[in-house]
């Protein structure tokens, strides 16, 4: 239940149903990430720092777990050593699409766009469902100068969103598809 108002964006609710779970089975991984998630949206970080940190007291090679704690702390974690963390991670489970997509994001702070791009591809590939893979794809062969590959993806990001929770502005991304569009 927790799950399905997190997607649907109803976070209020998302955050109630997970607390109930935690208050029931303390320890519930998927109830510690969940909340995380919605602390994370709901712009409450020293929080979700406190449950990642529950995650990874119980293992702390909870990749899950690393990429939250790391998605919180990109501005106080040198971009080398994160980016190190994170394909350490990936050698452990390489089909983590969260770890693909941190790893992208890690790319494209640095400006490094191709890798980020190739990260987002293969998260993307994953979990084609998830509207933040299509949009940050999208965002990626932005910069990349292809713009009709990009202008595909921000569509695909755009009706996605209408399924899942996005966490991109929909009114900019519509914009930028008008303006590729011409």
């Amino acid at each position: 239940a927790g799950f399905d108002a997190y997607e649907a964006g109803n976070l209020a609710v998302a955050r109630e149903n997970y607390s109930q779970a935690l208050r029931e089975e303390p320890d519930n991984r998927d109830a510690l990430l969940g909340l995380a998630a919605v602390e994370v949206r709901l712009r409450n970080p020293e929080t979700a720092r406190q449950l990642y940190g529950r995650l990874l007291q119980a293992d702390p090679r909870d990749a899950l777990a690393q990429t939250g704690l790391l998605s919180l702390s990109t501005n106080e974690v040198d971009p080398v050593a994160a980016e190190s963390r994170l394909k350490n991670l990936l050698a452990v489970d390489p089909r983590a699409d969260t770890l693909r997509f941190s790893l992208g994001n890690q790319y494209a702070r640095q400006q490094r766009w191709a890798e980020a791009q190739q990260e987002y591809f293969k998260a993307y590939a994953s979990d084609s469902g998830n509207p933040n893979f299509a949009y940050n794809l999208a965002v990626s062969l932005d910069h990349l100068h292809q713009p009709k590959v990009a202008l595909e993806y921000y569509r695909r990001a755009l009706a996605l969103s209408a399924k899942r929770t996005a966490s991109f502005d929909p009114a900019w991304v519509r914009q930028r598809v008008q303006q590729l569009a011409r």
